[in-house]
């Protein structure tokens, strides 16, 4: 696949991620302890009825120049002792007003870096979680881990904890990169980290995270990681397009001064590890991840039953609302989002009051649920299909369309781009148009306008 660069300049835009809708930046802080008590209990007679949890763990050793996570310098390791106890004191909270009865299907820990802290801080918390959840018996288990800060005794110990997916942040094999975007580079090769994960168990899975954009990288080096991660073979594979947002995070300015790739370069990047990986036999799902032919997440896909949350792809039978803890965690429940405090300091001081760490947050309408379905639709399965769509979420098609924005002239330059085929029944998404797929998202949003300074563009 070729896409030519007059397309790439004609849509390289800011536009929103479409991880949540609305996004991120409409949260705001009218939303107090008593809203998110009344969303939480409200949850239990909604859909999806099942749970996710996330557990958020800011600690890193040091902050990569490129991250744009909340994560924190963990220093001196008194800090995480105090953390952990407001962890638990903020499930203690929430999960009194959740139905028992309600089946867990997702745990997920993501950062900062989880492993960072010790692993049986990490058994310890695990413990408590489940003897407070009733988890379906395939629930997925899952921790996102430095490979730097990982060693087969670690791993041992997060297996017995119950974990069965683990997602190695590699971002590049080269140790010059690494050290310029102040990554550390791990003792332990990435094939031989998967191998010992995979021991023991057919049910272990593992994911091999990268990403593209990052200064000194080319699109021949980035295909020489690919091609490396093809031999190892991962369950999943994500190429993530570097988010430069500076006036959110000012310690990616640094990478400013090395020089960052242009956006036909980054592309290029991407091309060419989407064309290795497929012929590898992997299947693209959404814009940026990989999987193996068996993969659910392909299963779903060939069904039209992909669907996603803040922890990334998952199928509509096995997602949840998320319920989410730590500081700055984003708990995605069907009548709303709620953010923790961003501060560890008050995060901590909250629940050691007894309050619930409420940051900000954003009640959604009925309208807005109705266009979540709808980007979320064309996000995960490059198809939107209005009939489909109006039996899989009890929304009639035409209540559905009139809900969104058909932006005509947007429409219009889509096909003549070969970006999307058009029809009264459907928009369905051509294989360059996927490169686009958050542009034609875009389009189809009532609310959105074209920001610079708020959104990271979309190449």
């Amino acid at each position: 696949m070729i896409i030519p660069k007059s397309l790439i300049e004609k849509y390289n835009a800011a536009v929103p991620r479409y991880t949540s809708y609305p996004p991120a930046n409409y949260f705001n802080e009218t939303i107090q302890q008593a809203d998110y008590v009344r969303l939480l209990k409200a949850s239990n007679t909604q859909k999806p009825e099942q749970i996710a949890l996330y557990i958020h763990i800011p600690f890193c050793t040091k902050i990569c120049f490129y991250c744009g996570c909340n994560a924190t310098p963990m220093g001196r390791s008194s800090a995480v002792r105090p953390y952990l106890d407001a962890l638990k004191k903020e499930i203690e909270i929430v999960s009194k007003y959740l139905d028992k009865t309600r089946i867990v299907s997702q745990l997920h820990y993501g950062g900062g870096t989880p492993n960072a802290i010790p692993a049986e801080y990490i058994a310890e918390l695990n413990h408590f979680i489940f003897e407070r959840f009733n988890f379906s018996p395939n629930a997925e288990i899952a921790i996102e881990c430095n490979p730097a800060e990982l060693d087969f005794q670690y791993i041992d110990a997060l297996k017995a904890s119950g974990f069965n997916r683990f997602s190695l942040g590699i971002q590049d094999f080269d140790e010059n990169i690494l050290k310029s975007v102040n990554r550390e580079i791990s003792k332990i090769s990435a094939a031989e980290l998967t191998d010992y994960i995979r021991r023991g168990s057919k049910k272990m899975s593992v994911n091999l995270d990268f990403i593209y954009g990052l200064p000194g990288q080319t699109p021949e080096s980035f295909a020489d990681n690919i091609r490396k991660a093809i031999e190892i073979r991962p369950d999943r594979l994500v190429t993530f397009s570097y988010a430069h947002v500076p006036w959110l995070k000012k310690h990616q300015t640094v990478l400013e001064k090395v020089g960052l790739p242009a956006a036909e370069t980054k592309t290029e990047m991407f091309l060419t590890a989407r064309n290795l990986l497929l012929n590898a036999g992997y299947v693209a799902i959404g814009f940026d991840h990989f999987v193996l032919p068996e993969d659910e997440l392909n299963i779903a896909l060939e069904t039209n039953m992909l669907h996603r949350n803040f922890q990334g792809y998952c199928t509509r039978n096995t997602t949840g609302q998320v319920y989410a803890f730590g500081v700055s965690a984003i708990s995605q429940l069907t009548s709303g989002y709620i953010q923790n405090t961003l501060k560890i300091s008050n995060y901590i001081e909250k629940l050691n009051k007894g309050e619930l760490p409420v940051e900000k947050g954003y009640e959604i309408s009925e309208t807005q649920n109705i266009v979540k379905e709808v980007i979320t639709e064309i996000m995960c399965n490059m198809t939107l299909n209005w009939e489909l769509l109006a039996e899989k979420t009890g929304i009639e098609s035409e209540k559905l369309k009139q809900n969104v924005r058909i932006d005509n002239q947007a429409i219009t330059n889509f096909v003549s781009d070969g970006l999307i085929s058009f029809s009264v029944q459907e928009i369905k998404v051509s294989k360059i148009g996927s490169f686009f797929i958050r542009n034609i998202a875009a389009s189809l949003d009532p609310a959105f306008h074209a920001e610079l300074g708020k959104y990271s563009k979309s190449v």
